[in-house]
């Protein structure tokens, strides 16, 4: 396509959005409302994933070794733990250590036990993936001399249910919502049209190809999606740094953490931005595709 030509069409484009003005406004605020939706639900959600992969990160197992082996049995033992392919890492914890944790958490009443110590050595077991910690555990369990095996049954379960069934939730509201644009869109695009049809009838009369009718209006859409993008991206960022501003210093010092305002802002930005042009773009092939007959 020459440049004259498409300049030509995005100047047409222009002037259609200026003509229709209740039509412009019902469109951008579609887009608008709908990407303010996904951006609130997005940001959320990529939260959720960062807090969850922390957590799963922190998740490992505890093997409690068998006060009656020697050293090379705890040897013995820690070789066919780490020959587990779902292994990642492993490290030995003695029963002093444990104890010293067990005084830090629960208190100095705990000093007690320091001339008869009860615990057990430790392994502490961490898997390649998170997700094969239930897996890991089961084989521990039936070797020599793991005498208990912890690693928060149930709790763990539990986690790895919420976690999977909040993405899939989070993703088909965020389909959901893009879908409802696009539909939006497309019936407002279509109205335009309609509203166009005598000059689109003059045009195919004198000659003009579908794809010449075609292009002013996949760009009207694509400056209806931009346009409609414009306030999401301001409002989201506002409040995110807002919200980011308030968190971080009181999460300082814990294991959860918020994505951090930059990039993440100009991530979800950009993403917002090329969501509202592919909506508009996308409604708008839907109804000239229809309307021409192509």
């Amino acid at each position: 396509m020459k440049l004259r030509t498409l300049g030509r069409h995005a100047r047409e484009s222009l002037k259609s959005i200026g003509r229709n003005g209740w039509m412009t406004f019902a469109s951008v605020g579609a887009v608008t409302v709908t990407l303010i939706l996904v951006g609130v639900f997005f940001v959320i959600m990529m939260n959720l994933n960062k807090v969850a992969e922390t957590i799963e990160e922190d998740v490992e197992i505890r093997v409690h070794i068998d006060t009656t082996a020697n050293k090379d049995q705890q040897q013995e033992l820690r070789k066919k733990i780490a020959a587990l392919p779902e292994v990642r890492s492993i490290n030995f914890s003695s029963k002093e250590e444990e104890l010293q944790i067990l005084i830090k958490n629960l208190g100095e009443s705990y000093k007690l036990f320091e001339q008869d110590n009860p615990l057990n050595d430790v392994f502490i077991v961490k898997t390649k993936n998170p997700e094969d910690t239930m897996k890991a555990a089961d084989k521990i369990k039936k070797m020599d001399f793991a005498y208990k095996v912890q690693y928060g049954q149930e709790s763990v379960e539990k986690l790895f249910k919420f976690i999977a069934a909040s993405r899939n939730v989070g993703l088909a509201l965020i389909a959901g919502l893009f879908f409802t644009a696009v539909f939006l869109i497309s019936n407002t695009i279509k109205i335009t049209i309609i509203a166009r049809r005598r000059e689109i009838q003059i045009m195919r009369l004198v000659g003009a190809t579908n794809a010449f009718i075609r292009w002013p209006f996949f760009l009207e859409g694509l400056w209806l999606g931009i346009l409609g993008s414009v306030v999401p991206v301001v409002l989201i960022s506002i409040a995110y740094y807002q919200a980011y501003s308030y968190l971080d210093p009181l999460l300082e010092g814990h294991f959860i953490q918020i994505l951090p305002f930059d990039p993440f802002m100009y991530q979800v930005s950009g993403l917002l931005i090329l969501m509202g042009a592919f909506i508009g773009i996308w409604g708008s092939m839907m109804s000239v595709r229809k309307f021409l007959r192509v």
